[in-house]
């Protein structure tokens, strides 16, 4: 099993959505609070001063359908409409969104810099060693932790354990003569590959 870092992308956009999560969460606990007061005998009217939910539910209470026009309705679906796009979309930002770390091998440091290499070039160069195997017939590096993981396709059967181990030889043989830097060499199996088989006429 391939194992790596992970990290993830943050969206500038995060922040906002978290500022209307505190928002919605602060007036929530403004409005518990209120209930509170009310149970612990508080007078309605300075809670009604205080939050002005009275007001507002003796508002909503008295409308009446004649007080709800085209415009009106216009107006609500819009911003209700506008709502669900902005907060599902800020929502949307908020689902992390994981990546795999991956990091440049630094071959060689002197005091006027450092020689890196970037992790593509190692996976190429050891997917093309356990390429040249006779027996791999498809080879997929992935440099991690520095360390090489191969996943290797056969096209034939036998002693697997034998050639993965000479696939394993070769490859880290192979990027040392490159000049890579020593590092673990793993080879998995990821299956058979059967050549098809030709029909003589």
């Amino acid at each position: 099993m391939m194992r790596q870092r992970l990290r993830t992308h943050d969206s500038p956009l995060r922040y906002l959505g978290r500022v209307v999560l505190v928002l919605a969460l602060l007036a929530a606990l403004w409005y518990g609070a209120m209930l509170f007061a009310l149970a612990l005998k508080v007078s309605p009217d300075t809670v009604d001063t205080i939050s002005g939910y009275r007001t507002a539910f003796d508002f909503l209470a008295d409308l009446q359908s004649d007080d709800v026009d085209g415009t009106t309705r216009l107006i609500v679906a819009l911003s209700g409409l506008a709502a669900l796009l902005v907060f599902g979309y800020l929502a949307w930002k908020e689902i992390p969104r994981p990546y795999l770390a991956r990091t440049d091998a630094t071959l060689r440091t002197d005091p006027r810099g450092a020689l890196a290499v970037e992790p593509r070039a190692i996976e190429r160069a050891a997917e093309a060693a356990a390429g040249s195997h006779p027996w791999v017939s498809d080879a997929r590096a992935r440099y991690g932790d520095d360390e090489v993981t191969v996943e290797v396709s056969l096209d034939r059967t036998g002693d697997v354990a034998a050639e993965l181990r000479a696939v394993q030889r070769q490859t880290r043989e192979s990027l040392s003569r490159h000049g890579f830097p020593a590092m673990p060499v793993n080879v998995e199996l990821a299956g058979f590959e059967t050549k098809p088989r030709r029909e003589l006429a």
